[in-house]
């Protein structure tokens, strides 16, 4: 199984700084969430291993924050280099397909987006977002896109 910061890596790789094009922290998290909560309805199974938090501002990889908070609010910089080859076809294309939908949002976008969902909304303050709520709200979002 992946880890989100291989995740996170491929992320901050679609992203295009030189055009102004950043992720910055916030906005990472909310990608990261909406790339698990639709490999899991979609698969049936996480896409990396690390739990989800609900945190004030939204859904919360913590090792992830970890990694990259003295970026503070600011874009992320691009990993040098990213390795690819521990992604198959599926992954890869769901991650390109959340970057092309959801990064297209600001950070305060995606976390007034995700505060209005039920898998943050209803989790008490940083505990876990479980993979059950997730699945729940993310097929019904699948759902309604198929329809």
């Amino acid at each position: 199984m992946l880890s989100a910061s291989q995740v996170a890596e491929y992320l901050l790789g679609l992203s295009r700084p030189e055009v102004g094009d950043t992720i910055s922290n916030l906005k990472l998290q909310k990608l990261l969430y909406y790339c698990q909560g639709l490999h899991l309805a979609m698969y049936g199974k996480p896409l990396f291993s690390e739990q989800i938090f609900a945190w004030n501002y939204g859904p919360v990889v913590a090792e992830v924050y970890s990694q990259y908070k003295h970026f503070g609010a600011k874009g992320i910089d691009v990993p040098d280099e990213i390795n690819t080859s521990v992604f198959n076809d599926e992954q890869e294309e769901l991650m390109n397909d959340v970057y092309e939908l959801f990064g297209q949002f600001s950070a305060l976008k995606l976390m007034e987006m995700t505060h209005e969902e039920s898998p943050w909304r209803t989790t008490a303050q940083n505990s876990e977002i479980t993979h059950d709520k997730m699945v729940d709200y993310f097929k019904t979002l699948l759902n309604t896109v198929d329809e």
